[in-house]
């Protein structure tokens, strides 16, 4: 069973060392993919794996602040992925994007010629199924290492993305690989972020309920008060 305790969460994005001799990984938690890990045991092992895990979710600032006294803030997937582009503005850097339709991919290469002129962007938009074959695999880990960008950038939705990461990170040359999910939808447009103040508060989940309620709330509804009781339970088994 995972345990918030024994992720290693980041707390600032300048931490993470812009090139080490191996590949990067980057993932992002919340209450949600909290609530997955702990049945599925290979996406437990790959959070705990990562190299960082970012705190995208109110939730999971709270319960290390309860576990561990720790005082850190949250860190979205899209803080992650800004901090990235402006990095690799500066160096005149390239980046991969792996994931969703190539109408999206389309909104983001053109979204980010106009805001990130210095970076060399490639995009792949894999088959919309559960699993991939291995040839489709090697499609996806080929047309990666041709493109051989700085920084790849994974949304194909939590655990099925840290899965894949995990399980081809050896095979592919970067620096950084980041588990964004949702941000490939927020960039593009297709659905909007919270307000700021939302945002600052750690409010984002409940303007998401609010917008896809039918969608949304098992997630944050029923998900929320199944990971106060797994921290209940942890907070309780110290």
């Amino acid at each position: 069973m995972l345990k918030v305790r024994f992720i290693k969460l980041l707390h600032n994005l300048e931490d993470i060392p812009p090139y080490l001799n191996k590949c990067i990984q980057i993932n992002t938690i919340n209450a949600h993919s909290y609530n997955v890990a702990q049945k599925d045991v290979e996406f437990a092992t790959t959070l705990l794996d990562s190299d960082y895990v970012i705190p995208d979710g109110q939730s999971i600032v709270w319960a290390r602040r309860l576990l561990l006294k720790e005082n850190i803030k949250r860190i979205a997937g899209a803080d992650l992925f800004f901090w990235e582009m402006e990095r690799m503005n500066k160096e005149n850097g390239s980046v991969f994007f792996l994931g969703s339709t190539n109408k999206t991919l389309d909104k983001i290469k053109e979204k980010l010629i106009q805001e990130y002129p210095n970076v060399i962007v490639n995009v792949y938009s894999p088959p919309y199924k559960a699993s991939f074959s291995e040839e489709e695999n090697n499609e996806m880990i080929s047309a990666i290492n041709k493109a051989n960008p700085h920084v790849l950038f994974v949304g194909m939705t939590a655990p099925k993305q840290e899965k894949w990461i995990a399980q081809h990170i050896d095979r592919i040359n970067v620096q950084h690989v980041c588990a964004i999910g949702a941000v490939f939808d927020f960039y593009a447009g297709n659905i909007k972020r919270a307000p700021e103040w939302m945002q600052d508060k750690g409010l984002e989940w409940l303007y998401r309920l609010m917008k896809e309620p039918r969608r949304m709330w098992k997630r944050y509804i029923i998900g929320n008060t199944k990971f106060f009781f797994y921290i209940l339970k942890e907070k309780i088994s110290d």
